[in-house]
């Protein structure tokens, strides 16, 4: 049996980035409770052909590598930084060039950050449903951390240590059936 992947897409513009930072941690904790291989891209990784591209085959060798990684992952956690209520554009532009059924059943933890709780909406009412889109399985415990939440780039919030830890877990039940990785 190969080793299982999970693989991190960060929707920040900037580096470094709380969000790639958040992502991070909750695709580290995933990769130790099952063994699996892991890795973080955020949009910079993507290059410059990313920002024109129209269609997957627009991009560069190496963005399309980064789309083959995520769409081979057997979990993905998917973050982004809250921009007036919402992902950022880029984001949304990332998705927009998938086929509507690349992500269908594949487990998806969803996460956001963003500068006060007000936005704390923004995984129900903005990343749930464009996964849903995508018929993808996403986890029902998302994780929204804002800038009280972190020390110096760290995550430092217990609760959303905690948070992070149940949506973990909440994956790793879902992905036995699917993909093999032993409960």
């Amino acid at each position: 049996m190969s080793k299982k992947l999970v693989v991190g897409l960060s929707g920040n513009l900037t580096r470094p980035s709380k969000t790639k930072a958040f992502v991070s941690h909750i695709v580290a904790e995933m990769a130790s409770s099952t063994g699996a291989a892991s890795t973080v891209f955020d949009l910079e990784d993507l290059g410059q052909s990313f920002p024109l591209a129209r269609r997957i085959g627009d991009l560069d060798p190496l963005a399309r590598n980064i789309v083959e990684r995520l769409l081979a992952a057997d979990v993905l956690v998917v973050g982004s930084p809250t921009f007036k209520g919402s992902y950022t554009g880029l984001f949304k532009h990332f998705f927009d060039l998938l086929d509507p059924s690349s992500l269908r059943g594949k487990p998806v933890i969803l996460a956001a950050t963003g500068g006060g709780d007000r936005h704390s909406l923004v995984v129900e009412h903005q990343l749930r449903p464009l996964f849903g889109f995508f018929e993808a399985l996403t986890l029902p415990t998302a994780i929204y951390a804002s800038d009280k939440d972190f020390a110096n780039g760290v995550l430092v919030s217990e609760a959303i240590h905690a948070r992070a830890r149940q949506a973990v877990a909440e994956a790793y039940r879902a992905v036995p059936r699917s993909v093999g990785i032993a409960a």
